[in-house]
Protein backbone atom coordinates (compact mmCIF):
# COMPACT_ATOMS: atom_id res chain seq x y z
CA UNK A 1 0.00 0.00 0.00
CA UNK A 2 1.66 3.14 -1.17
CA UNK A 3 2.50 5.43 2.05
CA UNK A 4 1.12 9.33 1.83
CA UNK A 5 4.02 11.74 1.69
CA UNK A 6 3.13 14.08 4.37
CA UNK A 7 2.93 11.05 6.98
CA UNK A 8 6.65 10.82 6.71
CA UNK A 9 7.17 14.27 7.40
CA UNK A 10 7.40 14.21 11.20
CA UNK A 11 9.96 16.78 12.36
CA UNK A 12 9.70 18.99 8.88
CA UNK A 13 6.30 20.73 7.64
CA UNK A 14 4.28 21.26 4.27
CA UNK A 15 6.31 23.66 1.86
CA UNK A 16 8.64 26.10 3.54
CA UNK A 17 8.49 27.23 6.92
CA UNK A 18 10.77 29.30 9.01
CA UNK A 19 11.08 30.98 12.97
CA UNK A 20 10.07 27.34 14.70
CA UNK A 21 10.73 28.38 18.34
CA UNK A 22 11.95 24.87 19.44
CA UNK A 23 14.86 25.14 16.73
CA UNK A 24 15.76 28.13 17.36
CA UNK A 25 15.98 27.43 20.92
CA UNK A 26 18.32 24.98 20.08
CA UNK A 27 20.51 27.45 17.99
CA UNK A 28 20.86 29.44 20.89
CA UNK A 29 21.90 26.89 23.52
CA UNK A 30 24.40 25.36 21.38
CA UNK A 31 26.02 29.08 21.09
CA UNK A 32 25.69 29.64 24.99
CA UNK A 33 27.09 26.10 25.58
CA UNK A 34 30.39 27.67 23.27
CA UNK A 35 30.38 30.86 24.74
CA UNK A 36 30.26 29.14 27.99
CA UNK A 37 33.23 26.89 26.93
CA UNK A 38 34.84 30.10 26.20
CA UNK A 39 34.47 32.11 29.04
CA UNK A 40 35.79 29.40 31.73
CA UNK A 41 38.98 28.95 29.21
CA UNK A 42 40.01 32.42 29.02
CA UNK A 43 38.52 33.60 32.80
CA UNK A 44 42.14 33.35 34.22
CA UNK A 45 43.60 35.70 31.54
CA UNK A 46 40.95 38.18 31.37
CA UNK A 47 39.53 40.35 33.54
CA UNK A 48 36.05 38.90 33.52
CA UNK A 49 34.82 35.38 35.15
CA UNK A 50 32.92 33.09 33.10
CA UNK A 51 29.61 33.95 35.29
CA UNK A 52 29.47 37.98 34.15
CA UNK A 53 28.96 36.50 30.61
CA UNK A 54 26.22 33.72 31.65
CA UNK A 55 24.85 36.94 32.96
CA UNK A 56 24.68 38.60 29.96
CA UNK A 57 23.31 35.56 28.00
CA UNK A 58 20.44 35.21 30.54
CA UNK A 59 19.64 38.80 29.76
CA UNK A 60 19.97 38.06 26.22
CA UNK A 61 17.07 35.36 26.36
CA UNK A 62 15.10 37.50 28.30
CA UNK A 63 15.07 39.92 25.76
CA UNK A 64 14.20 37.08 22.86
CA UNK A 65 11.82 35.70 24.88
CA UNK A 66 10.05 39.04 25.14
CA UNK A 67 10.46 40.00 21.83
CA UNK A 68 8.74 36.01 21.03
CA UNK A 69 5.75 36.68 23.38
CA UNK A 70 6.49 34.36 25.83
CA UNK A 71 6.11 34.32 29.25
CA UNK A 72 9.01 34.90 32.08
CA UNK A 73 9.33 33.22 34.67
CA UNK A 74 7.75 34.59 37.41
CA UNK A 75 9.65 34.71 40.81
CA UNK A 76 6.59 34.31 42.89
CA UNK A 77 4.57 31.32 41.37
CA UNK A 78 7.89 30.00 39.98
CA UNK A 79 10.04 30.18 43.20
CA UNK A 80 10.23 26.71 43.25
CA UNK A 81 11.59 26.22 40.01
CA UNK A 82 14.55 28.83 41.17
CA UNK A 83 14.79 27.01 44.37
CA UNK A 84 15.63 23.42 42.91
CA UNK A 85 17.89 24.62 40.07
CA UNK A 86 19.66 26.81 42.68
CA UNK A 87 19.69 23.99 45.07
CA UNK A 88 21.69 21.49 42.84
CA UNK A 89 24.47 24.00 41.72
CA UNK A 90 24.78 25.39 45.66
CA UNK A 91 25.13 21.75 47.31
CA UNK A 92 27.84 20.49 44.46
CA UNK A 93 29.95 23.54 44.79
CA UNK A 94 29.70 22.99 48.88
CA UNK A 95 30.62 19.72 48.17
CA UNK A 96 33.88 20.68 45.81
CA UNK A 97 34.87 23.49 48.56
CA UNK A 98 35.42 20.74 51.63
CA UNK A 99 37.35 18.54 49.92
CA UNK A 100 39.85 20.80 48.78
CA UNK A 101 40.33 22.73 51.96
CA UNK A 102 43.50 20.53 53.64
CA UNK A 103 44.23 22.43 56.85
CA UNK A 104 43.63 20.91 60.14
CA UNK A 105 40.42 20.99 61.83
CA UNK A 106 41.64 23.57 65.07
CA UNK A 107 40.42 26.57 66.10
CA UNK A 108 43.25 28.30 65.94
CA UNK A 109 43.76 27.10 62.29
CA UNK A 110 39.63 28.12 61.29
CA UNK A 111 39.83 31.85 63.57
CA UNK A 112 39.02 33.61 60.72
CA UNK A 113 36.31 31.11 59.47
CA UNK A 114 35.18 31.58 62.61
CA UNK A 115 35.08 35.30 62.44
CA UNK A 116 33.47 35.42 59.53
CA UNK A 117 31.01 33.24 60.28
CA UNK A 118 30.14 33.76 63.96
CA UNK A 119 30.79 38.03 63.97
CA UNK A 120 30.46 39.15 60.34
CA UNK A 121 27.32 37.39 59.08
CA UNK A 122 25.26 38.43 61.73
CA UNK A 123 26.48 42.07 61.63
CA UNK A 124 25.48 41.80 57.88
CA UNK A 125 22.12 40.38 58.08
CA UNK A 126 21.82 42.95 60.63
CA UNK A 127 22.83 46.31 58.45
CA UNK A 128 20.69 44.86 55.59
CA UNK A 129 17.46 44.46 57.99
CA UNK A 130 18.37 47.93 59.46
CA UNK A 131 19.00 49.39 55.66
CA UNK A 132 15.54 47.13 54.17
CA UNK A 133 13.32 48.20 56.77
CA UNK A 134 14.11 51.63 57.58
CA UNK A 135 14.91 52.87 53.79
CA UNK A 136 13.59 50.33 51.93
CA UNK A 137 10.13 50.09 53.72
CA UNK A 138 9.90 46.31 53.90
CA UNK A 139 7.85 44.91 57.03
CA UNK A 140 10.72 43.77 60.14
CA UNK A 141 10.60 40.17 59.05
CA UNK A 142 11.21 40.66 55.54
CA UNK A 143 13.92 42.88 56.22
CA UNK A 144 15.38 40.58 58.45
CA UNK A 145 14.60 37.68 55.49
CA UNK A 146 16.47 39.76 53.29
CA UNK A 147 19.69 40.52 55.37
CA UNK A 148 20.05 36.51 55.54
CA UNK A 149 19.45 36.08 51.75
CA UNK A 150 22.22 38.08 50.95
CA UNK A 151 24.37 37.19 53.78
CA UNK A 152 26.50 34.73 52.58
CA UNK A 153 28.67 34.70 50.32
CA UNK A 154 28.62 31.92 47.47
CA UNK A 155 30.61 28.94 46.60
CA UNK A 156 29.75 28.77 42.80
CA UNK A 157 30.76 32.14 41.65
CA UNK A 158 33.82 32.77 43.98
CA UNK A 159 35.99 30.36 42.90
CA UNK A 160 38.62 32.21 41.18
CA UNK A 161 39.16 33.88 45.12
CA UNK A 162 39.03 30.63 46.60
CA UNK A 163 42.30 27.73 47.29
CA UNK A 164 43.18 25.44 44.60
CA UNK A 165 41.95 22.31 43.77
CA UNK A 166 43.15 19.06 46.66
CA UNK A 167 47.01 18.24 47.18
CA UNK A 168 47.93 22.43 46.48
CA UNK A 169 48.99 22.71 50.15
CA UNK A 170 49.74 25.86 49.56
CA UNK A 171 46.23 27.37 51.60
CA UNK A 172 46.54 31.64 51.94
CA UNK A 173 44.83 33.06 55.33
CA UNK A 174 42.43 35.34 52.74
CA UNK A 175 41.58 32.33 50.10
CA UNK A 176 41.05 29.80 52.92
CA UNK A 177 39.00 32.28 54.62
CA UNK A 178 36.69 33.30 51.89
CA UNK A 179 36.31 29.02 51.08
CA UNK A 180 35.73 27.96 54.33
CA UNK A 181 33.10 31.17 54.72
CA UNK A 182 31.70 30.02 51.74
CA UNK A 183 30.83 26.75 52.22
CA UNK A 184 29.90 27.39 55.98
CA UNK A 185 27.72 30.56 55.58
CA UNK A 186 25.33 29.01 52.96
CA UNK A 187 23.77 26.47 55.81
CA UNK A 188 24.13 29.24 58.61
CA UNK A 189 22.13 31.26 57.11
CA UNK A 190 18.97 29.01 57.11
CA UNK A 191 17.95 30.24 60.67
CA UNK A 192 18.00 33.59 59.93
CA UNK A 193 15.68 33.09 56.98
CA UNK A 194 13.45 31.55 59.15
CA UNK A 195 13.57 33.95 62.23
CA UNK A 196 12.57 36.76 59.73
CA UNK A 197 9.67 34.26 58.38
CA UNK A 198 8.66 33.41 61.83
CA UNK A 199 8.67 37.10 62.75
CA UNK A 200 6.53 37.77 59.02
CA UNK A 201 4.15 35.66 60.24
CA UNK A 202 3.68 36.99 64.00
CA UNK A 203 1.69 34.26 64.83
CA UNK A 204 2.41 32.93 68.92
CA UNK A 205 5.26 32.14 70.83
CA UNK A 206 7.96 30.84 68.69
CA UNK A 207 11.35 31.55 69.90
CA UNK A 208 12.15 28.20 71.56
CA UNK A 209 10.46 26.53 68.68
CA UNK A 210 12.87 28.23 66.14
CA UNK A 211 15.80 27.82 68.99
CA UNK A 212 15.40 24.51 69.60
CA UNK A 213 14.48 23.07 66.02
CA UNK A 214 16.13 25.71 63.42
CA UNK A 215 19.29 26.43 65.12
CA UNK A 216 20.28 23.70 67.60
CA UNK A 217 19.14 20.62 66.24
CA UNK A 218 19.33 21.22 62.48
CA UNK A 219 23.14 22.79 62.40
CA UNK A 220 24.30 19.95 65.08
CA UNK A 221 22.76 17.48 63.25
CA UNK A 222 23.44 18.80 59.58
CA UNK A 223 27.14 18.22 60.13
CA UNK A 224 27.19 15.51 62.44
CA UNK A 225 25.82 13.48 59.36
CA UNK A 226 27.45 14.94 56.51
CA UNK A 227 31.12 14.26 58.37
CA UNK A 228 29.77 10.83 59.33
CA UNK A 229 28.19 10.54 55.45
CA UNK A 230 31.25 11.75 53.80
CA UNK A 231 33.44 9.64 56.62
CA UNK A 232 31.79 6.29 55.46
CA UNK A 233 31.56 7.55 51.43
CA UNK A 234 35.25 7.56 51.72
CA UNK A 235 35.79 4.24 53.25
CA UNK A 236 33.45 2.70 50.92
CA UNK A 237 35.29 4.13 47.88
CA UNK A 238 38.55 3.16 49.34
CA UNK A 239 37.00 -0.91 49.40
CA UNK A 240 35.10 -0.45 45.72
CA UNK A 241 38.79 0.89 44.49
CA UNK A 242 40.87 -2.00 46.13
CA UNK A 243 38.11 -4.89 44.83
CA UNK A 244 38.84 -3.12 41.24
CA UNK A 245 34.68 -2.63 40.85
CA UNK A 246 35.28 1.28 40.68
CA UNK A 247 37.52 2.20 37.85
CA UNK A 248 39.73 5.63 37.65
CA UNK A 249 37.71 7.43 34.98
CA UNK A 250 34.95 7.61 36.92
CA UNK A 251 35.94 9.29 39.98
CA UNK A 252 34.55 12.55 38.94
CA UNK A 253 30.87 11.58 39.45
CA UNK A 254 32.00 10.25 43.31
CA UNK A 255 31.41 13.62 44.19
CA UNK A 256 27.49 13.59 42.61
CA UNK A 257 26.72 10.58 43.91
CA UNK A 258 28.19 11.36 47.22
CA UNK A 259 27.05 15.04 47.96
CA UNK A 260 23.26 13.81 46.75
CA UNK A 261 23.10 10.71 49.62
CA UNK A 262 24.52 12.94 51.89
CA UNK A 263 22.07 15.87 51.27
CA UNK A 264 19.07 13.44 50.61
CA UNK A 265 19.84 11.92 54.06
CA UNK A 266 20.30 15.32 56.11
CA UNK A 267 16.96 17.03 54.64
CA UNK A 268 15.21 13.95 54.99
CA UNK A 269 15.41 14.17 58.64
CA UNK A 270 15.01 18.34 58.87
CA UNK A 271 18.59 19.21 59.03
CA UNK A 272 20.31 21.51 56.78
CA UNK A 273 21.70 19.79 54.12
CA UNK A 274 24.10 22.50 52.87
CA UNK A 275 25.90 21.91 56.15
CA UNK A 276 25.90 18.50 55.70
CA UNK A 277 27.53 18.63 52.01
CA UNK A 278 30.30 20.91 52.88
CA UNK A 279 31.01 18.80 56.19
CA UNK A 280 30.88 15.38 53.77
CA UNK A 281 33.05 17.23 51.25
CA UNK A 282 35.84 17.68 54.37
CA UNK A 283 34.87 14.08 55.65
CA UNK A 284 35.49 12.47 52.39
CA UNK A 285 38.91 14.77 52.25
CA UNK A 286 40.46 13.35 55.38
CA UNK A 287 39.56 9.55 54.79
CA UNK A 288 42.32 9.24 52.51
CA UNK A 289 43.94 12.89 52.55
CA UNK A 290 47.12 11.81 50.20
CA UNK A 291 45.14 9.88 47.59
CA UNK A 292 45.59 11.47 43.84
CA UNK A 293 42.02 10.32 43.32
CA UNK A 294 40.91 13.46 45.52
CA UNK A 295 42.16 15.48 42.45
CA UNK A 296 39.55 14.07 39.97
CA UNK A 297 36.78 13.51 42.32
CA UNK A 298 36.78 17.43 42.98
CA UNK A 299 37.72 17.71 38.93
CA UNK A 300 34.19 16.26 38.85
CA UNK A 301 32.42 18.18 41.05
CA UNK A 302 34.15 21.68 39.69
CA UNK A 303 32.72 20.18 35.97
CA UNK A 304 29.23 19.52 37.11
CA UNK A 305 28.97 23.04 39.24
CA UNK A 306 30.38 25.31 36.57
CA UNK A 307 27.54 23.57 34.12
CA UNK A 308 25.11 24.13 36.74
CA UNK A 309 26.07 27.81 37.51
CA UNK A 310 25.97 28.05 33.80
CA UNK A 311 22.02 26.86 34.05
CA UNK A 312 20.88 29.00 37.11
CA UNK A 313 22.42 32.10 35.77
CA UNK A 314 20.84 32.01 32.30
CA UNK A 315 17.67 30.67 34.14
CA UNK A 316 17.63 33.74 36.75
CA UNK A 317 19.29 35.97 33.93
CA UNK A 318 16.03 35.18 31.68
CA UNK A 319 13.59 36.60 34.20
CA UNK A 320 15.01 39.91 33.59
CA UNK A 321 12.22 42.53 33.09
CA UNK A 322 12.45 46.37 33.20
CA UNK A 323 9.37 46.81 35.65
CA UNK A 324 10.92 44.02 37.98
CA UNK A 325 14.58 46.01 37.94
CA UNK A 326 12.89 49.17 38.63
CA UNK A 327 10.32 47.02 41.97
CA UNK A 328 12.84 47.92 44.67
CA UNK A 329 12.85 51.96 44.00
CA UNK A 330 15.55 54.47 44.08
CA UNK A 331 16.81 52.72 48.31
CA UNK A 332 16.49 49.06 46.74
CA UNK A 333 19.36 50.11 44.14
CA UNK A 334 21.60 52.41 47.00
CA UNK A 335 21.68 48.98 49.06
CA UNK A 336 23.83 47.53 46.81
CA UNK A 337 26.67 49.79 46.91
CA UNK A 338 25.87 50.40 50.52
CA UNK A 339 26.17 46.31 51.10
CA UNK A 340 29.16 46.03 48.71
CA UNK A 341 30.84 49.01 50.29
CA UNK A 342 30.06 49.91 53.37
CA UNK A 343 28.12 47.02 55.28
CA UNK A 344 30.54 43.89 54.24
CA UNK A 345 33.59 45.65 54.45
CA UNK A 346 32.80 47.28 57.89
CA UNK A 347 31.58 44.13 59.00
CA UNK A 348 34.77 42.67 58.26
CA UNK A 349 36.93 45.43 60.02
CA UNK A 350 35.10 44.85 63.10
CA UNK A 351 34.96 41.04 63.43
CA UNK A 352 38.50 41.03 62.46
CA UNK A 353 39.57 43.55 65.40
CA UNK A 354 42.79 42.33 67.29
CA UNK A 355 43.11 39.53 64.84
CA UNK A 356 46.29 38.94 63.28
CA UNK A 357 45.27 39.33 59.88
CA UNK A 358 46.48 42.40 58.04
CA UNK A 359 45.01 45.16 56.57
CA UNK A 360 45.24 44.47 53.28
CA UNK A 361 44.41 40.99 53.50
CA UNK A 362 40.99 42.60 55.84
CA UNK A 363 40.01 44.86 52.78
CA UNK A 364 40.72 41.50 50.45
CA UNK A 365 38.18 39.71 52.78
CA UNK A 366 35.34 42.71 52.74
CA UNK A 367 35.52 43.19 48.97
CA UNK A 368 34.99 39.66 47.89
CA UNK A 369 31.75 38.90 49.46
CA UNK A 370 30.68 37.65 46.71
CA UNK A 371 26.17 37.42 46.38
CA UNK A 372 24.90 35.16 43.77
CA UNK A 373 23.45 31.71 43.64
CA UNK A 374 22.52 30.65 46.94
CA UNK A 375 20.80 34.12 47.63
CA UNK A 376 18.82 32.94 45.45
CA UNK A 377 17.76 29.63 46.60
CA UNK A 378 17.34 31.25 49.96
CA UNK A 379 15.08 34.78 48.45
CA UNK A 380 13.06 31.50 46.69
CA UNK A 381 12.47 29.69 49.90
CA UNK A 382 11.44 31.95 51.35
CA UNK A 383 9.24 33.31 48.66
CA UNK A 384 7.43 30.01 48.25
CA UNK A 385 6.94 29.30 52.00
CA UNK A 386 3.75 31.97 51.58
CA UNK A 387 4.45 33.65 55.16
CA UNK A 388 5.57 36.75 53.33
CA UNK A 389 3.71 39.43 51.40
CA UNK A 390 3.21 39.61 47.95
CA UNK A 391 5.19 43.31 47.38
CA UNK A 392 7.63 42.42 50.08
CA UNK A 393 8.31 38.78 47.81
CA UNK A 394 8.80 40.27 44.95
CA UNK A 395 10.91 42.91 46.23
CA UNK A 396 13.00 41.00 47.92
CA UNK A 397 13.68 38.97 45.08
CA UNK A 398 14.26 41.96 42.90
CA UNK A 399 16.78 43.62 45.13
CA UNK A 400 18.16 40.34 45.69
CA UNK A 401 18.58 40.31 41.44
CA UNK A 402 20.23 43.48 41.92
CA UNK A 403 22.48 42.93 43.88
CA UNK A 404 23.71 39.57 42.81
CA UNK A 405 23.95 41.49 39.24
CA UNK A 406 26.09 44.15 40.44
CA UNK A 407 28.22 41.54 42.57
CA UNK A 408 28.51 39.36 40.02
CA UNK A 409 29.82 42.15 37.22
CA UNK A 410 31.96 43.72 39.92
CA UNK A 411 33.92 41.36 41.51
CA UNK A 412 34.22 38.74 38.24
CA UNK A 413 35.87 41.60 36.78
CA UNK A 414 38.06 42.50 40.01
CA UNK A 415 38.87 38.80 41.23
CA UNK A 416 42.09 38.10 39.04
CA UNK A 417 43.83 41.71 39.19
CA UNK A 418 43.13 41.33 42.90
CA UNK A 419 44.18 37.76 43.58
CA UNK A 420 47.30 38.18 41.73
CA UNK A 421 48.00 41.41 43.23
CA UNK A 422 47.65 39.95 47.02
CA UNK A 423 49.31 36.93 45.94
CA UNK A 424 52.65 39.10 44.35
CA UNK A 425 52.40 40.85 47.69
CA UNK A 426 52.18 37.47 49.63
CA UNK A 427 55.31 35.97 47.80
Amino acid sequence: MPIDAPTLLVAADRGFSFGDLYALGLVFIGVALLAAVIALSQQHDRAFSSAVVYLVLGAAISVGLSAFGIDLLSPVDDAEIIERAAEFAVIVALFACGIKLDRQLTAAGWASTIRLIALVMPLTIAGVAAFANLAMGLSLGAAIVLGAVLAPTDPVLATEVQVGPPGEEDEPEPRFALTSEAGLNDGMAFPFVFLGLYVADAGGAWAWEWLAADVAYAIVVGLALGAGGGWLLGAATAELRRREWLLAEYDGWLAIAAVLAIYGVTEAIGAYGFLAAFAGGLAFRRRERHHEYHGRVHGGAETVGKVSELAVILLIGSTLTMNGLLDPGIAGWILVPVLLLVIRPAAVMLGFAGSRVVLRERAFLGWFGVRGIGSFYYAAVAIASGYLAVGDAETIYWTVIICAGVSIVAHGITATPLSRRLDARRA
